[in-house]
């Protein structure tokens, strides 16, 4: 059991859990606007998710205290920089209106984690964007939509139009949804100078508002030119199974919870629509 308990740890610890989750959207997006299975760019989405998650989480750890790192995290240094020389490789396969794109997206990665700008826009002594209150959800949000939205139909040549768009805004909503479980869980351990929207409007109105975002984000799909009635119904299932996982929610739940079965909704919803 130590032995399973410890790859299960390296799996979520890596990135690989979350990439698949990307990976899983990236061809949902592919699957609704009838696009063939696009290898190069859900593997890149996928590496890429790999590479840009780990250098956020990391990067701090690593920049201070490098000659003392664990042994699990130098492994998973070694394995984020193969999933970087990968996601370089299938970059370079890619169009290069998806690469400039992807350019944007990477500034955003990257100042998420880095310091660049003045003290005083902080919490408190790290410079970045996930430290501006109560704005992490929404870059967060903000990137995973783009990612596994508009790179999939741009790097297939189809145009930006309405049902696109609102493709973008499903899935902005869905991750802000997928969000609330783990600003719940860790209300206990946020600075208040987050402010998180659990800290702003508490735990009972988070749950109420989570299921306002799963309205939404359903009934956007009846706006669209196109949609196909499976689709509905797959995705009728998908809200009632995040619904209950934010119903659930609370402060003492298992790291497990949010970290792997919450962020396993995408592969699941990705599963409903093959089968």
């Amino acid at each position: 059991m130590k032995v399973i308990k410890q790859l299960l740890d390296f799996y979520i610890n890596s990135s690989i859990h979350v990439a698949l989750a990307v990976y899983a959207l990236s061809w949902i997006t592919l699957k609704k606007f009838n696009i063939n299975y696009d290898e190069n760019i859900l593997y890149f989405n996928f590496y890429a998710t790999i590479t840009g998650y780990n250098f956020v989480k990391y990067f701090g750890i690593a920049k201070w205290h490098h000659r003392s790192l664990a042994k699990w995290l130098k492994i998973i240094q070694v394995f984020s920089l193969l999933c970087f020389v990968l996601m370089c490789y299938y970059a370079s396969t890619l169009q290069l209106k998806t690469l400039l794109v992807i350019a944007g997206f990477g500034v955003i990665t990257f100042l998420y984690a880095i310091p660049f700008l003045p003290k005083n826009w902080y919490l408190d002594t790290q410079q970045n964007l996930r430290d501006i209150s109560g704005l992490k959800v929404y870059v967060i949000a903000l990137v995973w939509s783009g990612v596994t939205v508009a790179l999939p139909l741009i790097n297939n040549e189809v145009l930006i139009h309405a049902d696109a768009v609102l493709t973008l805004l499903q899935n902005f909503t869905l991750v802000i949804i997928l969000m609330l479980p783990f600003e719940i869980r860790d209300l206990r351990y946020d600075s208040l100078k987050l402010a998180t929207i659990p800290q702003k409007i508490g735990v009972k109105h988070t749950k109420s508002l989570g299921l306002i975002l799963l309205l939404i984000f359903y009934l956007i799909e009846f706006f669209k030119d196109e949609t196909q009635t499976n689709y509905l119904i797959v995705q009728l299932v998908v809200c009632v199974v995040l619904a209950l996982f934010l119903m659930f929610s609370n402060q003492k739940r298992s790291a497990y919870f949010t970290t792997f079965w919450v962020e396993a909704v995408p592969v699941f919803w990705l599963l409903l629509m093959i089968l």
